[in-house]
């Protein structure tokens, strides 16, 4: 079986209840806090290919930092924007569930089971 990886902020609510419908449903997986172990921009790069997203995709836009950034109103490079969320971890949508070659956002949380499909 591919390794399962939950990149998580355990104080997230969706990331709780991602963990508890792992849990649930039998599976083995390894928690990763990146705000603790913070993620490298060629794993997050990595996890957005996996994901076949572009950084501005996977930003929290109800964050301080995001409205601090104006990317509404400024035109930021992909690459710049991967930057900011290297630098500011809150600026990442979570939680991210990695299982082999693949990687989706928990977001609603039942998204996840479509790794298991």
């Amino acid at each position: 079986m591919e390794k399962i990886t939950v990149y998580e902020k355990p104080t997230c609510t969706t990331c709780r209840k991602t963990i508890k419908l792992l849990q649930e449903k039998g599976y083995s997986f390894d928690r990763i806090n990146y705000y603790i172990k913070p993620f490298s921009k060629n794993k997050l790069n990595t996890l957005l290919k996996k994901m076949n997203m572009k950084p501005s995709e996977l930003l929290r836009k109800n964050e301080e930092a995001f409205k601090q950034l104006d990317i509404k109103n400024k035109k930021y490079s992909e690459n710049q924007i991967l930057e900011f969320m290297i630098s500011d971890h809150n600026l990442i949508q979570r939680p991210i569930v990695e299982k082999g070659e693949k990687a989706i956002l928990g977001r609603p949380v039942e998204k996840i089971l479509e790794l298991f499909d």
